[in-house]
């Protein structure tokens, strides 16, 4: 998609048009029935240049599909020139660009968050808190994983010359020696846990992270200034190489990839400006960067690993002239792990046929990074161990409350209205004198969950919960985790392993909608791996929404009856009407004609860039419901917001005020504190969200945008999430004609490569048979 125009934006907006006399709403057109939809495809923008689903979020594919770029082509640019893909990333958040903020979010000069900060450290924020805990959590982790003994474990670095680990990649790739060959079996079961204590303590607050040393910072802005490098960039590379990022920058140029955002055209430029001649397409430093690189973007795709083709295709795009031996190079220097998981079958009774079969890799050759490695080993072994010493217990009561009671580990699956019925074991097994929690993924979703509901955010940050004993897990007997599909590989493993031995755990969610916004597919993995009892809820969604939403998950887009105006299509010829009627919608039609306030009526999109995406609709909304200057780093008092305090997890919220630290917002009930140095990178307006920022909450009126230049990024799990966000009433703003009834019919999301299915298998299917 392009970027939007400042014409997107109507200065005026027309009266609007009433929805009270309006016909009666049919569902989206089937391809069949046209004549409601928008007009011909000759109407509709061109086609996006970039997949705005969050398909494909580096400028690059993962898989090699760009074409190659001459090293040293690009020159970094300062902020006017920000480096973004206008696409969605799968983390729901865009990243941090090379060159700063753009114009219209940055920081601005003016009083509130754009002044400096107070003399005083103020509090520690939620968002501070939550990433400290995160950091002590999985200190932990791979303090337990550092105690094992024996050989070097799956998710550890290789050990032995580099000479033996590229005989050891040629051999696993060619099937001659199995990759498990290097990798311990897995970790031994802990020993049963002694009973908790009566009195948990919760454990003192996280210090607040350190900033980089002046001196760090002031050494990283010089060489960045040799290299040609905007100088804005020094903070965020002394915070991701240390304290001697000067040295290392200096020695290996290419670790200015390690900052979010810097492409490697960019990177290029930065070495060939500070090394000359003495650098290439070639240069193994240049190429383990960019194997790394390539890993961290399929990432933000959801993929935990990628297989060793799909790599070495991606260095070539890059013009690394011998990518098979740059692979081979980033495994020896333990940059990557590689992985080959094994798959047992039995015999056919044709001894040479099986050896013939044996010969081949059985599964793909995975590259991977240590730390999705390791939470996904971490996640398994967790799992594995509520499984085996969870006490089985008879309890009466509806299928799903016997089986948490029999079961360690219990999946349920289930639309919207499904949600009462994890909630009622929650409170049924606090009627057994248990520890019970309910947690959930964003504030929004404890409105169904019940009061004592939390988000798995702030129980993970120690904000909220049971705390922690002195060994750090919870004072839980049971968990029940709504919107499970939303767990992403790190944050599932944090969960789990703060849960003590003995917990029952409920993995409640909707298999249809989107994705966790991080690494890994937690989910559809542990539902995949038929490890444990399944659950799934025959109670209906009700109403024409329930019925449009729960046709779209079999892929049938359905006409629905909708006396009420549930749902209301608005066909429109280009993006620029869509951004009209929009406007229209929230602060208009809908308020007048269904009576929902504006205030509760939420715009979805594709992306974030694009002539409707959520930028150019945000802007044109804030023109309407509150014009005001920005004088707070492009923010006024009153304004909707969406933060991002860690990637993959959008608060969405109102901004009360500025002072020096920082804007303050109004989130649900809770105010909290955006740092200034995260205004121009974690906040956006918050009128106009994504997908799958909106995943996990709920509005009383949704105004779905889809325009011309939007039907390459749509898939049906993306409508089955956007439509199913409303509650009473659907507004589609429809310029795509039939490309929506495509998308549902055929329409599915790219598989995720991860590892967990099979990690959870090898562990747990012996204990099922």
């Amino acid at each position: 998609m392009t970027e939007p125009s400042g014409e997107t934006a109507p200065e005026a907006v027309a009266p609007a048009e009433d929805l009270g006399e309006a016909p009666e709403a049919p569902a989206p057109d089937a391809p069949e029935e046209p004549t409601t939809g928008p007009g011909t495809a000759d109407d509709a923008p061109g086609a996006a240049e970039e997949p705005a689903d969050g398909s494909g979020t580096a400028e690059e594919p993962a898989d090699g599909s760009g074409t190659a770029e001459e090293p040293g082509s690009a020159e970094i640019q300062g902020p006017a020139d920000e480096p973004e893909a206008d696409e969605e990333p799968e983390s729901g958040e865009e990243s941090a660009s090379a060159g700063g903020p753009t114009p219209a979010e940055g920081p601005g000069s003016g009083e509130g968050a754009g002044s400096g900060g107070g003399a005083d450290a103020p509090e520690l924020s939620d968002a501070q808190a939550e990433l400290a805990a995160q950091r002590e959590l999985r200190a932990k982790i791979e303090a337990r994983k550092a105690e094992k003994s024996g050989p070097v474990a799956s998710g550890a670095k290789l050990s032995g010359t580099a000479a033996d680990l590229l005989a050891a990649v040629r051999a696993v790739e060619g099937g001659t020696a199995s990759g498990s060959t290097f990798y311990e079996a897995p970790a031994p079961r802990r020993p049963d846990a002694e009973a908790a204590p009566a009195v948990t303590v919760r454990p003192p607050a996280p210090e607040r992270p350190t900033a980089p040393a002046p001196g760090t910072t002031a050494a990283v802005r010089e060489v960045l200034a040799g290299g040609g490098a905007p100088e804005a960039l020094a903070g965020q590379v002394a915070a991701a190489l240390g304290e001697g990022a000067a040295t290392a920058l200096r020695e290996d140029p290419w670790q200015l990839l390690a900052v979010s955002g810097v492409r490697p055209e960019q990177a290029d430029g930065f070495a060939r400006a500070l090394l000359g001649s003495a650098c290439g397409p070639g240069d193994p430093r240049r190429t383990v960067a960019l194997t790394v690189w390539l890993l961290e973007r399929a990432a933000l795709q959801g993929h935990t690993a990628l297989e060793i083709q799909a790599v070495r295709a991606g260095l070539a795009g890059h013009a690394v002239p011998d990518p098979e031996q740059a692979v081979e190079t980033a495994v020896s220097e333990g940059a990557v792990l590689l992985f080959q998981e094994e798959t047992e079958e039995e015999p056919d009774g044709d001894e040479d046929v099986v050896e013939e079969e044996t010969a081949a890799p059985a599964t793909p050759v995975l590259l991977g990074l240590d730390r999705y490695a390791l939470a996904e080993e971490s996640l398994a072994d967790g799992l594995a161990r509520l499984v085996r010493t969870a006490k089985a217990d008879a309890w009466e009561g509806g299928e799903l409350e016997r089986a948490a009671g029999a079961h360690g580990l219990v999946l349920h699956t289930g639309g919207e209205a499904s949600r009462a019925e994890p909630v009622a074991l929650a409170a049924a097994a606090r009627e057994r004198g248990l520890r019970t929690l309910v947690a959930v993924h964003a504030d929004d979703g404890r409105r169904a969950a019940g009061a004592d509901a939390v988000t798995v955010a702030s129980l993970l940050s120690g904000a909220a919960g049971p705390g922690r004993d002195e060994e750090g897990a919870f004072a839980l007997d049971l968990l029940v985790v709504l919107d499970a599909p939303q767990l992403d590989v790190e944050t599932g493993a944090m969960l789990v392993e703060s849960l003590p031995d003995g917990c029952r755990l409920v993995l409640s969610g909707d298999p249809e909608v989107l994705g966790a916004p991080g690494a890994g597919r937690v989910f559809a993995d542990v539902l995949a791996a038929r490890v444990c009892p399944r659950i799934a809820s025959r109670v209906p969604d009700p109403g024409p929404l329930g019925e449009l939403v729960s046709g779209i998950g079999v892929g049938e887009l359905n006409q629905v009856e909708a006396p009420g105006k549930e749902v209301v299509i608005v066909p429109v010829r280009d993006a620029g009407e869509a951004v009209h009627r929009t406007v229209q919608l929230v602060a208009d039609s809908v308020p007048r004609a269904i009576g929902v306030p504006s205030e509760r009526t939420q715009v979805v999109t594709v992306g974030h860039g694009g002539s409707a995406g959520t930028r150019a609709l945000n802007a044109a909304l804030k023109q309407r419901l509150n014009p005001g200057p920005g004088r707070f780093g492009g923010y006024d008092p009153g304004d909707r917001v969406a933060y991002a305090p860690v990637p993959g997890r959008t608060v969405t919220g109102t901004v009360l005020s500025a002072d020096a630290d920082g804007l303050r917002l109004r989130c649900g009930d809770d105010e909290l504190l955006v740092p200034k140095e995260q205004v121009g990178t974690a906040l956006r307006h918050g009128w106009a969200l994504t997908a799958h920022q909106a995943a996990g909450a709920r509005w009383s009126a949704v105004v779905v945008v889809l325009p011309g230049d939007a039907a390459g990024g749509l898939s049906r799990a993306w409508v089955y999430t956007a439509f199913g966000r409303a509650e009473r009433h659907l507004s589609v703003v429809h310029g795509v004609d039939q490309a929506l009834a495509r998308a549902v019919a055929e329409g599915v999301a790219p598989e995720r490569t991860t590892r967990l299915r099979p990690l959870l298998e090898g562990l747990l299917a012996a204990d099922e048979a």
